[in-house]
C-alpha cells in the first residue's frame, strides 16, 4: 500500500507500479493528468481523494462581498497551462457573479511578468478583486502574487490555506486535515479487500477559511466580527 499527497507524487509512483494500491490525498485534476481513468470508475490501482470543487466559487464570492461590500467587478487569474480546470471554475464563477451582482471575467497569464500587468491591471478599478485559482503555476508563484495584490492594495481570495497564512487576505478551501482523514478510511477499506478500481475518486467534504487580519488592516479593510467568528484560523 502506497500514499501520495500530490499530483506529481502519485504520477510518480504510477510508473513504478501498476499493481500496489496507491491512495491520493490531494490532486487536483486526477482525470487530466491520467493518473485514473474516471472519478467513478479509477479502472486501476490507484484512487483517492480531490482537491477540485469548482462550486466553491459561489462561496469565493460571497466572502469577498462581505468584506469588500462595494465589489462590483472580479477577476480571475490562472494559467491555462497548468491544466484543463480553469474553464470549469471560470464557468461557475460567472454564474455565481450573477447572483451577487459581480461581474466576473478570466485572466490567463504564463509567465511572471504577466501577474504583475494582471493585477495591476485589475487594480486599477475601484470595487476591484481578484480570485486565485489553485493550479502549479499559481502555488509556485504565491510569494509574487502576494506581494503584488498587497502593493496593489487588491483585496484577493485564495483556494489554499498557505496563501493566507503567507500573507494573502483570505482563502477558503478544502482541509488538508480532512482530506488525509479521508485517506485513512479508503486506505483501511483496501486493506479489508476492497480493489481500489472501484473506489470513486472522491471530492473533498471539510473546507475551511482562513483569514489574515494583518494584511485586512493594511489594506484599510474592516473584516466583520461575525466571519472573524466563522473562520477556522485568524492571523493577527
Amino acid at each position: 500500500m502506497l500514499a501520495a499527497n500530490s499530483g506529481p507524487a502519485v504520477a510518480a509512483l504510477a510508473r513504478q507500479t501498476q499493481t500496489i494500491p496507491i491512495v491520493v490525498a490531494s490532486v487536483l485534476d486526477p482525470v487530466g493528468a491520467g493518473v485514473v481513468a474516471s472519478l467513478a470508475k479509477p479502472g486501476g490501482n490507484i484512487t483517492g481523494f480531490s482537491a477540485v470543487e469548482p462550486a466553491i466559487t459561489g462561496k469565493w464570492l460571497e466572502l469577498l462581498k462581505d468584506i469588500v461590500p462595494d465589489l462590483r467587478r472580479v477577476a480571475v487569474i490562472f494559467n491555462p497551462d497548468a491544466g484543463p480546470l480553469a474553464p470549469l471554475y471560470l464557468h461557475s464563477v460567472e454564474t455565481a457573479g450573477a447572483l451577487f451582482s459581480v461581474e466576473a471575467t478570466g485572466i490567463s497569464v504564463h509567465e511572471t511578468s504577466d501577474i504583475e500587468r494582471a493585477i495591476s491591471s485589475v487594480a486599477q478599478e475601484r470595487g476591484s478583486g481578484l480570485i486565485v485559482l489553485p493550479d502549479v503555476f499559481t502555488i509556485s508563484h504565491r510569494k509574487q502574487i502576494i506581494a503584488l495584490t498587497a502593493k496593489h492594495r487588491l483585496p484577493t481570495i485564495y483556494a489554499l490555506r498557505y496563501f493566507a497564512t503567507d500573507g494573502g487576505l483570505l482563502s477558503y478551501g478544502p482541509s488538508p486535515l480532512g482530506l488525509f482523514r479521508q485517506v485513512g478510511s479508503y486506505v483501511d477499506r483496501i486493506l479489508k479487500g476492497e480493489d481500489p478500481a472501484n473506489l470513486p475518486v472522491q471530492g473533498p467534504t471539510k473546507f475551511e477559511l482562513v483569514i489574515n487580519l494583518k494584511t485586512a488592516k493594511a489594506l484599510g479593510l474592516d473584516v466583520p466580527l461575525f466571519l472573524q467568528q466563522r473562520a477556522d484560523a485568524v492571523i493577527e
